[in-house]
């Protein structure tokens, strides 16, 4: 039987502020941090990852984006093959692999919610159980699939957005980020599941300025590169900001408009004054054009770190000599034209405002 982690909302780490090298000022590690980051580090003794993952290679490219470059060689080479997809609404198929088909010793541990009285809140109906992502692209690179059995596909739920937002505040340090792409934006494997990993690098995504749409629902337009939205919550809003969220993943789901999503610590949207403050956490929403087929390992596919300013290169010509202006042409390839996406952010504050 697996290990069962267990939280109340008086688990969420809320005191979290970085120093100006974006250097956790906590000396705390929290109990989700602990039990992650053992669990992981203990798989990857006992040699079940594809690969050791070792120090990356890591330079932050010059320019106004700070993106982040990794080196991953390995990555690119040995991870299992990626799945072929067709569609952003492609039925799950129990004869592809799927997160019932793994390893158990993958399993880091099941995350329960229980209430005040110590029952399982009616709100996340589920457990999400926690595996090692046995091709990782930084340490602790994990998955949350929320309860396997049910053979969701791969489309966001609102428990999952929840169950997303909750494990970044579970974690008291910064570098821990969540993220999820959709089917159509380089998702691997059409069974539902979140990624989770620690990156110990300043991202924009953190402090980048926005536009308010309807900030009652904490519902913002990124103003820098690439063009998104942001949701914003902290404790006490989670369940009303992940449900928020599911109502524009739905709609682009409706609409068959691919997405990722990139879930970190950050400071408020307005806070101009105070951008070391991570008390609560920045969702990034970004609407894109859809890629169907098999993707191609060696190219520097655009997914949700990517998206979010973390470039994973799984070769080294391509970590040494892309430029922040490379970077930038090829998400742009990626996004909505700037009139679509202005016609869709109209729609999406209509759509909200309506709720």
């Amino acid at each position: 039987m697996a290990v069962q982690f267990v939280y109340r909302n008086q688990d969420f780490i809320q005191d979290v502020r970085v120093n100006t090298d974006n250097v956790s000022l906590s000396a705390c590690k929290s109990r989700f941090d602990s039990a992650i980051q053992t669990g992981w580090t203990d798989r990857m003794e006992r040699g079940l990852f594809r690969y050791r993952l070792g120090d990356l290679q890591t330079r932050v490219l010059p320019g106004t984006c700070g993106f982040v470059a990794q080196l991953n060689v390995k990555r690119g080479m040995e991870r299992r093959k990626p799945q072929e997809i067709l569609s952003i609404q492609q039925d799950f198929n129990a004869k592809q692999f799927n997160f019932n088909k793994v390893n158990p010793d993958e399993i880091i541990f099941e995350m329960i919610k229980e209430s005040e009285d110590g029952h399982e809140i009616g709100s996340l109906p589920y457990k999400t159980v926690v595996l090692v992502n046995v091709s990782p692209l930084e340490f602790g690179h994990c998955l949350f699939v929320p309860d396997p059995a049910r053979c969701f596909p791969q489309i966001l739920t609102r428990p999952a957005i929840q169950v997303g937002i909750e494990s970044v505040l579970l974690s008291s340090d910064p570098a821990f980020r969540m993220g999820f792409n959709s089917l159509g934006a380089f998702a691997s494997v059409n069974h539902l599941h979140l990624h989770g990993y620690y990156l110990k690098h300043k991202l924009n995504i953190e402090y980048m300025s926005v536009r308010p749409l309807l900030p009652e629902k904490g519902f913002y337009a990124l103003a820098g590169f690439p063009a998104g939205f942001l949701f914003y919550t902290e404790s006490e809003g989670v369940k009303d900001v992940a449900s928020a969220i599911c109502h524009v993943t739905d709609y682009l789901m409706e609409a068959n408009v691919a997405h990722n999503l990139f879930m970190t610590r950050g400071c408020p949207p307005c806070a101009e004054d105070d951008k070391l403050l991570r008390k609560g956490v920045r969702i990034a929403v970004w609407p894109r054009v859809a890629c169907f087929g098999t993707k191609e390992e060696s190219a520097l596919n655009v997914a949700l770190c990517e998206l979010a300013g973390h470039l994973p290169f799984k070769n080294k010509k391509d970590y040494e000599v892309n430029t922040e202006s490379d970077v930038i042409e090829t998400i742009q390839h990626y996004l909505l034209p700037h009139e679509d996406f202005l016609q869709l952010e109209k729609q999406l504050t209509q759509h909200l405002m309506m709720l």
